[in-house]
């Protein structure tokens, strides 16, 4: 599902709206709109590995919660590590 595992936030619906015809300021009629389509604005979601409720997960998890440190990182496993180096 397309949802922040911290805060919720989901998809939203909104419009792209067509226009068609010069603007008035540029010497035209105006510009009239054509057809409105519905499009869906999706939040950007990454995957992070997270301490939540005191286990390690892997959630999805929107950028800005990630930014704004809502998000409690989980620590790096020191015997994964050590095999990287």
């Amino acid at each position: 599902m397309k949802q922040c595992a911290i805060c919720g936030k989901g998809p939203v619906v909104g419009h792209t709206i067509t226009k068609r015809g010069m603007s008035k300021k540029e010497g035209g009629v105006g510009r009239k709109n054509v057809r409105v389509n519905l499009r869906r604005f999706l939040p950007n979601l990454q995957r992070a590995t997270v301490l939540l409720n005191g286990t390690v997960r892997r959630v999805r998890v929107c950028t800005s919660c990630l930014k704004s440190g809502r998000v409690v990182k989980a620590p790096l496993n020191p015997s994964r590590s050590a095999v990287r180096a």
